[in-house]
């Protein structure tokens, strides 16, 4: 493979994107640790399952979009590869089930420790993750996009990164699963937002189609509020000291992206936004993660 035909692919797997799947385990980790019930080797395959699924998403979404015309030509957002014809749809699709049954295999290890609701959880993830763009009613079409990244991204990942290493449920990774999937669905707030007129056309119908621009810069602001609530509960409600309070420190990082997102007019400047909403998911997560184990 030469180098170029290399970097199509990173690019494909969308890097810049990888924090909806880093970000979920470092937290569930965290409570792990913070409870004494951290393991590492669980910890680092729940990562990797995490980042294997998250870019066979990607890879999913790059064939199904094209398949269904999603990407057209006058798409802003970033190079699709299949749409580019960089990559060709059938060798698009193989990747996709390669690194679907890739995370699989690494998942067997994770079932064997976990049981049988971990392999739930991981067939699940991994069905939908598909059905996102794919299938007769892909979720990513029908308004349920922001649901579907709310509750894996978010609810799914963190509970499960706790489950495989203390082999019980915990309230608290329930709590701190929140502002994990509430910044994550961020990042596809940013997408839906920069992409209306496009998807509009397309048929796409995501809550941006159905409910326009400003619905979309609302649930943004919300989903930001959300993430700063819950420091608070777990100082107030779970007892943990003032270190919980961390992720303020990124408060005005925060502001000035939400400015950002009610201003700008110029859609293709939401590309930059959107990078940066993923790695503001990255930084609150892990001062949020330093608080959890310091509180």
């Amino acid at each position: 493979m030469t180098t170029s035909k290399f970097k199509i692919w990173v690019h494909a797997a969308r890097p810049k994107t990888l924090a909806a799947a880093f970000t979920p385990v470092l937290v569930g980790a965290a409570i792990a640790w913070s409870d004494d019930h951290f393991i590492v080797l669980n910890s680092i395959v729940a990562l990797v399952c995490a980042f294997l699924i998250q870019i066979g998403t990607n890879f999913a979404n790059d064939y199904f979009d094209f398949v269904k015309g999603a990407d057209t030509e006058d798409r802003i957002g970033f190079t699709r590869a299949t749409a580019a014809g960089l990559i060709a749809p059938k060798t698009m699709l193989r990747a996709t089930v390669f690194s679907m049954g890739l995370a699989f295999v690494f998942g067997l290890y994770l079932v064997w420790f976990g049981g049988w609701q971990i392999l739930l959880i991981g067939v699940l993830s991994l069905l939908f993750g598909v059905l996102y763009t794919g299938g007769p009613y892909p979720l990513g079409y029908n308004g349920l996009g922001d649901i579907f990244v709310f509750i894996f991204f978010g609810i799914v990942a963190v509970m499960g990164t706790y489950f495989v290493n203390a082999l019980e449920w915990s309230e608290a990774s329930f709590w701190a699963s929140l502002p994990v999937g509430a910044l994550c669905t961020n990042i596809l707030v940013i997408n839906n937002l920069r992409d209306v007129e496009q998807d509009a056309k397309a048929g796409k119908r995501t809550l941006g189609v159905l409910f326009g621009d400003t619905a979309l810069k609302w649930e943004y602001t919300i989903m930001l509020l959300l993430a700063f609530a819950i420091p608070p509960y777990f100082n107030i409600q779970l007892g943990y000291t003032i270190w919980i309070y961390l992720p303020f420190i990124s408060a005005p990082l925060a502001f000035i992206h939400a400015k950002k997102v009610w201003s700008e007019t110029y859609k293709p400047n939401l590309n930059k936004v959107l990078e940066q909403t993923a790695q503001y998911m990255a930084l609150f997560g892990l001062l949020f993660s330093i608080g959890i184990i310091l509180g």
